[in-house]
């Protein structure tokens, strides 16, 4: 299956070059007088290796052939991430190098999707946003009531994020994990 580059998402696997690679970051340029340039972050799935290709703006990308599957993540285990299987309840131990920056929004309990390719899991994907609770936040000061006013907090699962000043320990909040930002009070 081929996709445009408006159809690229995050962690997608694509065949390259007869090599499979994971995309982490992608930008579409189109300068004045000239053709459309796509610029790709990829990391080979079997080296691990981060390269920065270019290819054409309107060429085609393969897909490669992959699963994704639903897990719930149960525990970390020095070096390993531990996800069960929501169908068949099976076991995953993942590397901190598959799951990379998506570790600070991982509490207990959240669903993800894994990537797979045959038997091997290649990345896992997150929802948009995830509920995380405050651990850690400093108490807002009574009479600052300045606009949009923010402090930094904690969450249970190790991330740093700016809250509103109402915001306190313990409670719920939604966050972006697109971008790491606060989005509500859960």
């Amino acid at each position: 299956m081929t996709i445009s580059s408006g159809e690229i998402k995050r962690n997608m696997p694509i065949l390259l070059q007869d090599e499979i690679y994971q995309i982490l970051e992608w930008q579409h340029r189109q300068a004045p007088k000239a053709p459309p340039t796509l610029t790709l972050k990829l990391r080979h799935i079997q080296s691990g290796n981060v390269y920065e290709k270019k290819v054409p703006g309107n060429q085609k990308l393969e897909l490669a052939p992959t699963e994704t599957r639903e897990a719930q993540f149960l525990y970390k285990d020095k070096d390993f991430y531990v996800f069960m299987d929501n169908l068949n309840f099976e076991q995953y131990e993942l590397n901190e190098n598959l799951i990379g920056e998506s570790s600070k929004f991982l509490s207990e309990g959240v669903n993800i999707s894994i990537i797979f390719m045959e038997i091997n899991p290649l990345a896992i994907e997150l929802p948009s946003s995830l509920t995380l609770t405050i651990e850690h936040t400093d108490i807002g000061l009574k009479g600052d009531t300045q606009s949009g006013a923010t402090k930094p907090a904690t969450t249970s699962s190790g991330l740093t994020l700016q809250v509103p000043l109402f915001i306190e320990n313990g409670e719920k909040i939604n966050v972006s994990t697109s971008d790491g930002s606060y989005l509500g009070r859960s």
